[in-house]
């Protein structure tokens, strides 16, 4: 069985309204977001020589469009330093947190809609970063339930590239919420560092299983978070 590496990246900066939870959010990268994109990628290529990895031709990336030109960005940069052929696949299951029927609105504004549905009341402070919280609205999930569909897909990339011949690098394209609580689900991270780390836009994160099966990481590292900031679980 072959030494398999996976590298997990946050999407670059991208065109948030203020105040909005980033979510499911349609909106583009932004230029200072396509620049680390390229940035992302020579770390990408520099990591896998470094440690003697063939890089998977397939980069892995959720199907938000930030998401998107993210690793269609890296694939671009990839293709040009080896002929091999890089591509983009999408996962709906590498997506953020979604807030279901609350999409595109305001943190207040959501707030706002619960206080007038009698069957719910407003939601108790810091509720976007509670990680089992769930707004009570259709199609909404938790942190825990956005992380443990990456953390599934996750595994099955290990498994799938652990078969190689070669040890390989996978890369996977995402968001700071759901990739974050996918490595709680992993055991890589605990509940305090969920609430304590963030991910930096584009900065990917290497981490290999050791011989005794738990997660190392290789290089890379997490953001601190401020402690006074508010902002979105992405």
């Amino acid at each position: 069985m072959s030494r398999w590496t996976v590298g997990i990246l946050r999407h670059g900066q991208y065109e948030q309204p203020a105040g909005v939870p980033s979510a499911h959010l349609p909106h583009p990268l932004l230029p200072e977001g396509e620049n680390a994109a390229r940035e992302a990628a020579q770390k990408i290529w520099a990591f896998a020589e470094q440690e003697s990895l063939e890089l998977d031709v397939t980069i892995d990336c959720s199907s938000l469009l930030r998401a998107w030109q993210t690793a269609s960005i890296i694939a671009g940069e990839l293709q040009e330093k080896s002929p091999r052929g890089f591509q983009v696949a999408e996962f709906p299951d590498l997506a953020e947190r979604s807030v279901g029927a609350a999409a595109n609105l305001t943190r207040d504004q959501i707030e706002a809609v619960l206080d007038r549905d009698p069957r719910f009341g407003s939601p108790s402070a810091g509720w976007k970063r509670n990680p089992s919280y769930r707004l009570p609205l259709l199609g909404a999930e938790s942190l825990l339930e956005a992380g443990e569909r990456v953390a599934a897909h996750w595994r099955r990339r290990e498994d799938q590239g652990r078969v190689s011949e070669k040890p390989q690098l996978k890369i996977l394209v995402g968001h700071g919420g759901s990739l974050r609580h996918a490595a709680l689900k992993l055991g890589i991270l605990d509940r305090d560092d969920v609430a304590r780390l963030s991910m930096w836009h584009c900065h990917p994160i290497f981490f290999r299983r050791d011989a005794d099966g738990n997660w190392e990481r290789r290089d890379g590292n997490w953001k601190v978070r401020d402690p006074e900031s508010a902002g979105p679980g992405d």
